[in-house]
């Protein structure tokens, strides 16, 4: 997707930690963690209701067999 290699990684931690600090990065870390989860969560949510939504209204209750009509005889 964004095709990052080692190289980049490791600049782009490192900027990370000139800007916030090594005492800083557990606490964004955790943060960024917990971010995730709520979003992973939000979006299982909408897809079940989605597929709830999509599901066919229960069915009507069958006839009795009196209701309906009887076979013919030849």
């Amino acid at each position: 997707m964004f095709n990052l290699g080692a190289p980049e990684l490791l600049i782009i931690f490192l900027v990370v930690l000139l800007l916030f600090g090594g005492a800083k990065l557990p606490e964004l870390a955790r943060g960024l963690g917990k971010a995730i989860r709520n979003f992973k969560e939000e979006a299982e949510g909408i897809k079940r209701e989605i597929e709830k939504a999509a599901e066919p209204p229960p069915s009507e209750t069958p006839k009795k067999a009196e209701e309906q009509p009887a076979p013919k005889q030849s």
